[in-house]
């Protein structure tokens, strides 16, 4: 039997091998997922000689790693915000630029109010955008959207985990189709597709090869959505829109907000610097 530490040294230079970034820790989290253990208790116990079971359980994550699968697939699950979301294969991996967006849309919304505020979360992926509003102002009542049926799936089972079954109605469909037209909408938010095709392929494995291309695919250049999303937004917000944009594109997504009747316009940097959210007022 192997020793812990010689399983992490191996499992390191397997996904340094394959190119995976972050290798040791990425690493340090296969196997803390594998043993039951926390990353500290690895380093706590790396003399610990792992049992043939144990690796057998390891190897085929390992391998999935390898192939360039995300790990939050791998894992079943992803830190966002203030909470841990369950992510399936098939669906978008919270990222931690997209917090940007939650924090914007937090100052659009009443933090003390008996009133409730309605948001509609569209393409919603894991839910992770409108659910964390959600979990942060309990006077938020949410309509989660997406046309598939992966996110669909995933983002119910995240409205359960979170306690969140009488706040949030989850709803296939594209755009604001399956919202009632008589139903309020304050605020929309949304991170939706805009990777240009061509770039996608550029893309580091986890997003070309395996990442859902309806989650990421903006079209040619990268507006496809936002042409259509921002009007249909516009038209059917009380009081603004609010999304998440690629590197180089707030400037464009400001002026379809502009045509689209939104005034007020601001753009927001997430922590690394970049232009990450545009938010209109009605």
């Amino acid at each position: 039997m192997l020793p812990l530490r010689t399983i992490l040294s191996r499992s390191t230079k397997f996904l340094t091998d394959h190119g995976v970034p972050s290798p040791r820790f990425e690493a340090e989290q296969l196997l803390a997922h594998c043993l039951g253990m926390s990353r500290l208790d690895i380093y706590l116990q790396l003399d610990k000689p792992l049992e043939e079971s144990e690796l057998q359980t390891l190897r085929p994550l390992l391998k999935r790693r390898g192939n360039r699968e995300p790990l939050a697939w791998i894992l079943g699950s992803k830190g966002f915000y203030d909470d841990e979301f369950s992510v399936h294969s098939g669906v978008l991996c919270p990222r931690p630029d997209t917090e940007t967006l939650v924090e914007v849309a937090l100052q659009q919304i009443p933090e003390c109010s008996d009133e409730p505020y309605f948001i509609a979360d569209i393409g919603c992926g894991s839910g992770c955008i409108g659910l964390s509003l959600a979990k942060a102002r309990p006077n938020v009542r949410l309509f989660a959207v997406d046309v598939s049926p992966e996110a669909i799936s995933c983002t119910k089972e995240n409205v359960d985990n979170l306690n969140l079954t009488d706040r949030v109605a989850v709803l296939k469909g594209r755009f604001f189709e399956p919202i009632p037209p008589h139903r309020i909408v304050d605020l929309v938010v949304s991170n939706p597709p805009y990777i240009p095709s061509h770039d996608l392929e550029e893309c580091e494995p986890e997003v070309s090869i395996h990442e859902p291309r309806i989650a990421l695919d903006g079209g040619a250049d990268g507006y496809d959505v936002y042409n259509v999303l921002i009007p249909l937004a516009a038209e059917r917000a009380r009081k603004a829109v609010a999304v998440e944009v690629g590197i180089h594109q707030a400037d464009t997504v400001r002026d379809i907000m502009a045509q689209s009747g939104l005034h007020n316009i601001s753009i927001h940097a997430d922590l690394g610097g970049i232009d990450r959210v545009v938010l209109g007022l009605v």
